[in-house]
């Protein structure tokens, strides 16, 4: 499919930058955008700069660090954001954490993509809430250093009581039941997608 048809030229840069970075949920370099986007780097940091100024006094504002770039909540309404962390920690994880965990805690290190195929779902709310709870960590990707690599936390492991991950129950069987379906991954046709 040609990109350029994708892109939405009515829509300005600035808002096409706000809705990759929405969507990816997570850092994304200036380069990667441009790329994305199909336009230079100049014009993604001029974009970046509109867009700065459109979310003053706003509940969203660009974070930074080093060259990469993601959406963040505002000071503005951090009482609000440390309100509703706290109501979240006291909450189980549920269904949907639960099922992510047990994921990462048979098939980890293991990318998002993988996570979302074998969910169903997409499933980076679900990550960056167990990253947050301190139960999964983000580390990159040996191979392909676009990407991410999600895996259990030490705390984690210690928090269940098991020395090595080998240790879970049922571990190699569940594990294979995995591998089966990351198989069946690799047989269709690969989705044009990175966790960058």
């Amino acid at each position: 499919m040609d990109k350029e048809k994708i892109i939405n030229s009515k829509l300005p840069l600035d808002a096409q930058i706000e809705a990759v970075l929405f969507w990816k949920g997570e850092p994304v370099s200036g380069k990667k955008l441009a790329h994305i986007l199909n336009v230079s780097t100049e014009e993604v940091a001029d974009g970046i700069l509109e867009l700065e100024k459109k979310l003053e006094k706003r509940g969203l504002t660009l974070v930074y660090k080093d060259d990469e770039i993601m959406l963040g909540t505002s000071e503005l309404v951090s009482g609000l954001i440390e309100e509703l962390t706290r109501e979240e920690y006291s909450r189980d994880l549920g269904k949907a954490g639960a099922e992510t965990l047990s994921i990462v805690l048979y098939k980890g290190p293991i990318t998002r993509r993988e996570i979302d195929y074998i969910r169903g779902v997409n499933s980076t709310f679900i990550l960056r809430n167990l990253m947050v709870r301190g139960l999964v960590e983000k580390i990159p990707h040996e191979k392909d250093l676009r990407m991410f690599l999600y895996r259990p936390t030490f705390e984690l492991l210690a928090h269940l009581g098991v020395k090595k991950i080998e240790d879970l129950p049922e571990y190699n069987d569940v594990r294979l039941e995995l591998e089966k379906l990351a198989g069946n991954e690799e047989k269709e046709e690969p989705v044009a997608t990175t966790d960058a």
